[in-house]
């Protein structure tokens, strides 16, 4: 799992719409580069090729896009409940039940948000962090490893 790269600010503006950009907050110039870093960490590391999902927001779509190791598939599953904890519960088991549901034939990048990684795992990933995670059938969420990206 990745947070999205840096993008100053915290939330989205008010009237913020999905699929409109200029209503949301992007990446910065630096997130757009640690974006290109974070792909390249990747292939440094022999991971070439990915399956990529990603939060349906601007920043998460374009961190994504800018990693360069797959195409990319917008899942609403992804998406921040940002301001909305009583939509943590519900909206973060059936991310785990759709991951669950899942046979990845190779690595799978999941880009999203603090909110949402939080959920899944109580970790806090800082912008352009990896969470790296194993799941087993009904067992909890197991969190192997942490990868802090170039800022």
């Amino acid at each position: 799992m990745l947070r999205h790269a840096a993008a100053p600010g915290s939330g989205d503006p008010p009237g913020f719409r999905l699929g409109d950009c200029s209503t949301q907050r992007n990446l910065s110039e630096q997130g757009g580069a640690q974006s290109r870093a974070i792909g390249d960490l990747f292939r440094a590391n022999g991971i070439s090729s990915a399956a990529v999902y990603s939060s349906q927001w601007c920043r998460c779509l374009d961190t994504a896009r800018l990693l360069g190791i797959g195409d990319v598939v917008p899942l609403e599953l992804l998406n921040s409940f940002f301001g909305d904890s009583s939509a943590a519960e519900v909206r973060t088991a059936a991310l785990l039940a759709w991951l669950r549901g899942q046979r990845f034939g190779g690595p799978a990048v999941l880009v999203t948000h603090q909110v949402n990684i939080t959920g899944l795992t109580s970790e806090v990933p800082d912008s352009g962090e990896m969470i790296i995670v194993r799941i087993h059938g009904a067992d909890p969420v197991q969190v192997i490893g942490q990868v802090a990206t170039p800022a």
